[in-house]
């Protein structure tokens, strides 16, 4: 376990607790999920009190980069870890055994259309979340580095 990991703090409602706690005991093979295969952990650095914070979040692959939707299951707020990474886009990566940082920037114009499209093609349910607020649900972009500046 990295220093990392073993710095954060995990969300603080039981159901991602428990897919958290899963996920690092079987390195994401073993989580009651129903999309397991594309869930990893993202670690953020909380804007208010600078802890790492972290969170189990679906991811689209595309190429090297992980696409994440902050979709809270369209609720009318941004979820924190969103909010989070928009203030230090520097974050950190569990993906199955491999631990990684990365740059976190949100897609914007075509690129944001093109990868929606993508995104609900490939799950629907986004595009239902979609329809149930007014906020536009961002796509962000996980560029993989190799340490932070």
């Amino acid at each position: 376990m990295t220093e990392i990991e073993e710095k954060a703090v995990d969300s603080p409602l039981p159901w991602v607790r428990e897919h958290i706690e899963q996920y690092l005991a079987s390195d994401g093979a073993d989580v009651d999920f129903p999309m397991r295969e594309n869930l990893i952990l993202l670690y953020t650095r909380g804007r208010k009190t600078g802890q790492i914070r972290r969170v189990a979040v679906v991811h689209y692959p595309d190429g090297e980069d992980l696409v994440l939707i902050a979709s809270k299951g369209g609720a009318p707020e941004h979820p924190i870890w969103y909010l989070n990474l928009r203030d230090d886009p520097r974050v950190w990566v569990r993906q199955k055994s491999e631990f990684f940082p990365a740059v976190a920037s949100d897609l914007e114009g075509e690129e944001y259309q093109t990868m929606w499209k993508r995104v609900t093609d490939w799950n629907p349910g986004f595009q239902e979340y979609q329809d149930n607020t007014e906020r536009r649900l961002p796509l962000v972009r996980l560029r993989r580095v190799e340490e932070h500046d």
